[in-house]
This record gives C-alpha cells, structure tokens and sequence, in this order.
C-alpha cells in the first residue's frame, strides 16, 4: 500500500514538474509556432547562428526542445484547427470594406491571385538575395565596420530595431523609408500588442501613425533586458533559431533621397531642431536662425541636398551621435552577418514581396498588406539629385554606404562615381 501511493505521488510531483516547466518554457520563449516553419525557413543547428557557441548549454536546450515537441505535437493539429476559425472571424470581421478593383489600380496594388510560375519565381529570387548576403558576410577580403563581431558584440541598444511577434512566431527588422510604417502595422495586427476600445485591431490601416511608431508597442529585442535579465541573451538566440526572421531594403542612395525629402523638404519640427539647424551653420553659415521651422521656411531657409551629403561625410557627425536610423546603414540596424535572415524584401518589389511573404508566413488570410502607392522616389531621380554634388563627395558616399549596395545585391552607380 505504501509503495503505491509513493508512486502515485512520484507521478503527481513529476507531472506538476512538467506541467511548470512548459508553462515557463512558453512564457519565456513564446512557442505558438515551435516547429511550423515555413517553405523557406531553413532549421538551424546551434553552430549554423552567428555568434553561438556550441556548449553544454545548447545541448541542454536541444533535449528540452526535444522534449516539448514532442509533448506539443499531438495538440498541433487541434491549434491548427481553431487558427483557421480565428482567421476566418479577422477576416469577416474587419472594420473596413475591401477596395474596389479600381482603386486598387489606382492606389498601384494588385490583389489578384498569384500564380504558381509567380511563387518559383519567387522562391528563386529569395534563393539568389539569401546566397549573395551570406557569400558577401563570409568573403574576408570585403569588409566593413562590424562585420566579424559576433552576435553577443552587438550592445543592446543597437538591437532596438528587431520586432517580435510570440503569437506567429516571427522575427522583423524594421528599415525607416523602406515601407516599415505598413510593416510596423502588419506587426501590430499580427501580436495583437495594440487595441482599439478593447478589441485587438484588425486591419492595419486602421491603425494611427502616431501609435505606429511609438516604442511602446512593439516587443523589441532591446527590451529583453528589462524582461529577462541575464537570461535576455539566450533566449534572444532561441527566438533567433526557431523564428522567422525578415527585412525589407531599398537601393541606399534611393533610400537617402527618400530621407532628405520627408524629413527636410516637408516642415518636421524635431528634424528641423536637431539636424537642420546645425547643418545650416556649419555648411551654409547661416546664422541667427529662426528657432521654429515655419518661420525658417517662411524666411525661405532649409537645408539643401548638397547640406545633407556634407553632414552625412562630416566625420564630426558620427563623434557626436550615431547616424539617425533614417539614414544609418541598413547593416548597422539589422546586423544580416550575425543574423540568418528567412526572407530579404526590397522596396523596388514591394507588392510582389509583400504578397508571397504573407503567404509563406500563412497570415495571408489574417490580413493583406495595406496598398502601396506608385509615387516613391524613384531610381531614375538619382542623376538629378546627384548633379550639382561633386564627383569626391558621390565616391566618398558610396563608400560610406557601400556595405548596403554589396549584401543586398544592388549594383554599384557606376554613372555617379565617374566624370
């Protein structure tokens, strides 16, 4: 008699063992998605990440991934099951109509459904992004600042662009000027991390600019620390492991266009204060200046193009304060030599991207990318912008940026760097 209730007490305490170890390992990591990868997510050995050590450590996380997988597989089936009815009621319970095919046309998005020879294309197009960054990160005649550090190197601080998403599973560094404010709402929606009268918003249109970008929202890897203490870096790499991770990139000259434009030529209160003013004095001379930027505008003061690029090459500039992340290098904000990323979008194919990745993710039924408009600051405007900036500068800049031109396959502007 006694040595069945110690038994049955051994299988109590061993199964509130479990039952605590799941619910910790879930709190910590965010398993929604343990193993339901996508097409194009490729599973990682510990020794496959940038910057993790094979140790004991990881041993004794593979056994506990083991484990859990195992225990999680059986109630995949049944969470699939209430993931499609949850999609099906986002789906019919959005708050906005859908847009007629006219002005989907007019807006510049297509909704139509893409053919499977679009998805090979497709996949081949990730193929060739992905192989030509990693062949770049491993070749060590071409270098830039940061490339060989590892991912423990990078400083927290420097980590604030990484948006996770625990409920799918997914990984997004954000690029500013490379439609992340559309991106930073798909997050929202996704992470249900914003509510609207206390429902989680379901159409990313519907939600505020203002709150798109304020940093309470998202969950970002800087903000691991304050959450996890000493642990924030481990499970940084599990995420890293397990999720899918993205960006989307834009040609870097294109993109410093796109900065100067919405952030000098439109009236932009901070930006004029913190950058605009400084820059009037050291490279136009301009003294007195009005201390609000529609008096400077009204007094017919703003900073020219050709201010921009000497503040950009000024090696004072980056002494004072990094680059802000409008203009910092997308290497800089997204580390892709320490970090495998799943998908590399780019901004030159941004409704076709966009539409496969939603696929690939299996949230397409969750919610569409919201329509992008054909006005962007286009390549062709590069001669233009780049004219009156002498040759010097143009080839100081290229190098400067450089790093962004190579990893993501974007040719070197071969007409802007010679006479």
């Amino acid at each position: 008699m006694t040595k069945a209730r110690l038994l049955r007490l051994s299988v109590v305490l061993v199964s509130i063992f479990m039952i605590l170890l799941i619910i910790v390992y879930w709190d910590n990591v965010g398993t929604a998605h343990f193993y339901l990868h996508t097409s194009f997510s490729r599973p990682h050995s510990p020794g496959a990440i940038p910057g993790i050590t094979v140790g004991e450590d990881w041993e004794a996380l593979a056994d506990v991934d083991e484990f859990l997988a195992k225990l999680l597989s059986s109630n995949l089936k049944q969470n699939g099951s209430i993931s499609r009815k949850a999609e099906q009621l986002l789906v019919q319970g959005s708050s906005k109509p859908v847009v007629s095919n006219l002005e989907e046309n007019v807006r510049g998005y297509d909704w139509s459904t893409h053919n499977a020879q679009n998805s090979l294309d497709q996949e081949k197009l990730q193929v060739e992004r992905q192989r030509t960054l990693r062949e770049f990160c491993a070749n060590s005649s071409f270098a830039f600042p940061t490339k060989e550090r590892s991912f423990d190197d990078i400083p927290n601080y420097e980590l604030n662009h990484l948006i996770v998403d625990d409920r799918h599973g997914i990984i997004y560094c954000y690029v500013p000027k490379v439609a992340c404010t559309n991106w930073k709402r798909v997050m929202i929606v996704l992470s249900e991390s914003l509510l609207d009268q206390g429902v989680p918003y379901r159409n990313p249109l519907d939600i505020p600019r203002e709150h798109v970008h304020n940093t309470s929202t998202h969950l970002t890897f800087n903000k691991f620390w304050r959450r996890y203490g000493k642990f924030s870096r481990h499970l940084m790499k599990i995420k890293l492991k397990k999720y899918t991770k993205f960006l989307f990139v834009r040609d870097p000259f294109v993109r410093l266009i796109s900065a100067f434009r919405s952030k000098f030529e439109l009236e932009n209160e901070e930006f004029y204060r913190r950058f605009a003013i400084p820059m009037l004095k050291l490279y136009s001379n301009h003294t007195n200046l009005p201390t609000s930027v529609s008096e400077a505008f009204g007094a017919g003061l703003k900073v020219s193009f050709s201010d921009f690029i000497q503040y950009l090459l000024d090696p004072r500039t980056e002494k004072m304060a990094p680059f802000n992340e409008h203009w910092r290098q997308v290497y800089r904000l997204c580390h892709p030599c320490q970090i495998d990323y799943d998908f590399i979008g780019k901004l030159e194919t941004l409704d076709e991207d966009a539409a496969y990745l939603l696929q690939l993710l299996k949230v397409d039924r969750l919610l569409r990318f919201p329509p992008s408009y054909r006005n962007r600051t286009a390549s062709s405007w590069e001669d233009d912008w780049f004219a009156k900036i002498p040759l010097a500068w143009r080839q100081q800049l290229y190098k400067l940026y450089e790093a962004d031109f190579v990893l993501f396959g974007y040719p070197k502007p071969e007409n802007l760097l010679k006479d």
